[in-house]
């Protein structure tokens, strides 16, 4: 009896924000979602049914991160699913609570129609508490399109940025940090002043959530000269010139991984085929390398000696260990977690979140969109 007493409580403290129970604070609901005070605890939301692992791997990854943070964690999903998950865990009532959405954005919907349709989902119920100030950043691992939607149609769009897009971290070799790569997909077309508004943002994230100064900003073409490329690249090469991000200039696809750049700039398609292109041949070299140390006991004794090298090399190309991606350019910090995360990469992606929100980038992208604006009317 004692037992399920306490069971009962910590299910009425969990379910607090779907129940009517400790409601959320006038203060807190007020309170600006990209501006924080020092040691202001922060509220993060958790889309705990989007991604290809979820709510397991979800509800996990939560757990683990609270554990090593101050702050509170709201998942979103069926209260009873998520309960269920939570169930297997030990985790503290008062960080962790559930956000009832009985709705499941899925990979197969039409993102548009998804977002507009499936109001109690776990992604647009989630993306409304980050509007109404309930929360200070979102994540998701759910439909990359409806994310983007939601973030346009439920945040809007930061004005003078004409397309969002998707910043994910690329690995740089010899463990020397990592870059940022923008568009990473969001915008598989794009214009000149997209091309600018991608290397402004990012260079402000790098410099306040990565602590980069001065991140070097390179233009990926299909040569290092002015001459080379689309038109649209020449056009935004002579756009990033007058700008005042540190402009290295062009770059091509072989110098990424040497880290020729902090902040690689490029169209969503090419973004694309280039993570999927390094992704793709980092873990076929890894089984390669596995295959020919197990060749035989000599090729056996070799592997063995190796091995702690080898696990170094395979976790500096390991997306987990990086994070999510944030969607630059709409009015809100959100992030975009892969849809296979483990709970390893949801913890890691909730952790690296927070200097997303604390440093106010939304509200610097804000302010520097005025300069893309000076520069386009230069032109």
């Amino acid at each position: 009896m004692r037992r399920a007493r306490r069971t009962n409580r910590i299910k009425r403290r969990v379910y607090r924000n779907t129940q009517g129970e400790g409601e959320v604070s006038s203060n807190n609901a007020m309170r600006k979602k990209d501006k924080l005070k020092g040691g202001e605890t922060m509220r993060i939301i958790l889309d705990g049914m989007g991604g290809d692992n979820a709510p397991a791997a979800v509800v996990e990854g939560a757990v683990l991160a609270s554990d090593l943070i101050e702050h509170e964690i709201i998942i979103t999903g069926d209260r009873d699913i998520i309960y269920k998950e939570l169930s297997k865990h030990k985790f503290n009532p008062g960080k962790i609570t559930i956000e009832h959405a009985p709705e499941v954005i899925t990979n197969d919907d039409t993102p548009v129609k998804a977002v507009r349709t499936k109001r109690n989902s776990s992604m647009v119920v989630g993306m409304n508490l980050l509007k109404e100030g309930k929360g200070d950043v979102f994540l998701s691992a759910g439909n990359t399109g409806a994310l983007m939607a939601g973030g346009l149609f439920i945040l809007g769009r930061i004005q003078g940025i004409d397309r969002p897009a998707i910043a994910t971290t690329y690995p740089i070799l010899n463990g020397e940090g990592v870059a940022l790569l923008l568009d990473a997909g969001a915008n598989s077309e794009c214009k000149p002043n997209n091309l600018l508004e991608f290397a402004l943002m990012g260079s402000l994230y790098m410099e306040n959530v990565l602590n980069v100064e001065s991140p070097r900003v390179g233009l990926v073409n299909i040569g290092t000269e002015e001459s080379k490329g689309t038109t649209v690249v020449k056009s935004a090469h002579e756009l990033l010139r007058k700008s005042d991000v540190n402009f290295i200039g062009n770059i091509e696809a072989r110098e990424l991984p040497k880290g020729a750049c902090e902040v690689i700039v490029c169209d969503g398609f090419v973004g694309n085929v280039i993570l999927k292109l390094t992704e793709g041949l980092a873990w076929n070299i890894f089984k390669l390398v596995k295959a020919k140390f197990t060749a035989g006991i000599t090729a056996k004794m070799g592997a063995f000696l190796l091995s702690g090298k080898l696990k170094e090399l395979k976790k500096e190309f390991d997306y987990s260990e990086y994070g999510g991606a944030p969607i630059l350019g709409i009015k809100g910090p959100v992030v975009k977690m892969h849809g296979s995360s483990s709970s390893n990469g949801v913890k890691n992606a909730i952790i690296k979140a927070i200097p997303f929100a604390e440093h106010a980038v939304v509200s610097m992208i804000q302010n520097k969109a005025v300069d893309i604006e000076e520069i386009l009317i230069s032109e």
